[in-house]
Order: structure tokens, then C-alpha cells, then sequence
């Protein structure tokens, strides 16, 4: 006659030669078990990353609007455009860095969506909207 294996004790590890696995019933480990599933988070970064572009697009068209028409105004306009460039390219990587930083798959998504959004914006308007194509500040 066999003896059933003793239960573990309260909040301890179990006595030496008790199975170890998942937890344990009156008669041994739960064959039924499943260990909890660790979701992803790649929807949520892939998400984000679409809206932090998007995000970078439209503060991208009220900055570089708001940078013109101080620009208008000045007789160093060379110098305000300047100034918006460095601006809009600290808020899409300065402030993407920050984002990524905090390592939250909400955060990661949203950063790196800033980036991008720089990215495109720059790709596709052949620098002229970052304020990166030179022409732009020799034509004033």
C-alpha cells in the first residue's frame, strides 16, 4: 500500500522528494494545470506607433505654420526657421526617447510612432516640412 504524497507547506516549497511542477492538489500536481499565457503587446505597439505618427503630423502642421508666420514678421527669419526645426526634431526624438524609456508597450509604441512620423513627414515633403532641405533657408 502506498501513501499519498504530503501537501506542501503553507506558502513553503514542498518536502524533498515531492514532485515539483504546477500547483498541487490532495494528490499531486494538477495534471490539468495551464500556466497563465503572457499576452503580447505587439497590437499595442503597432497601434500606438500609427497614432504617435499621426500625433507628429498634426503638431507638425500647427508648428510649422506658427513658425511661419513668425518667420513673416522677422527680419531674421533664417534664424525663427531654424529654431522650429530644432523644435519639431526635439519633440519627435527627445520626446520619443522619453517615451521609449519608460519601457510600457503603450510608451514604446507612441515614441517610436513620433520618430516615424518625423520620418515620413521628412521623406515624404523632401525635408521641407522638418525644415532639414537646405533651400529653404537660402531662398530668404
Amino acid at each position: 500500500m502506498t501513501t499519498p504524497p504530503q501537501e506542501p507547506p503553507e506558502g513553503g516549497r514542498p518536502p524533498p522528494g515531492y514532485p515539483s511542477g504546477p500547483p498541487y492538489g490532495p494528490y499531486g500536481p494538477d495534471p490539468y494545470y495551464q500556466p497563465p499565457r503572457k499576452e503580447s503587446s505587439a497590437g499595442v505597439v503597432i497601434g500606438l506607433a500609427v497614432v504617435g505618427a499621426f500625433t507628429y503630423f498634426a503638431v507638425n502642421l500647427v508648428g510649422a505654420v506658427a513658425v511661419l508666420l513668425i518667420a513673416a514678421d522677422h527680419s531674421s527669419s533664417a534664424t525663427v526657421l531654424l529654431g522650429g526645426t530644432v523644435a519639431l526634431a526635439l519633440f519627435a526624438f527627445g520626446g520619443g526617447a522619453l517615451l521609449m524609456l519608460l519601457r510600457k508597450p503603450w510608451a514604446m509604441g507612441l515614441g517610436l510612432g513620433l520618430m516615424i512620423g518625423w520620418a515620413l513627414t521628412s521623406i515624404c515633403t523632401v525635408g521641407i516640412c522638418t525644415g532639414i532641405n537646405p533651400t529653404i533657408y537660402g531662398a530668404l
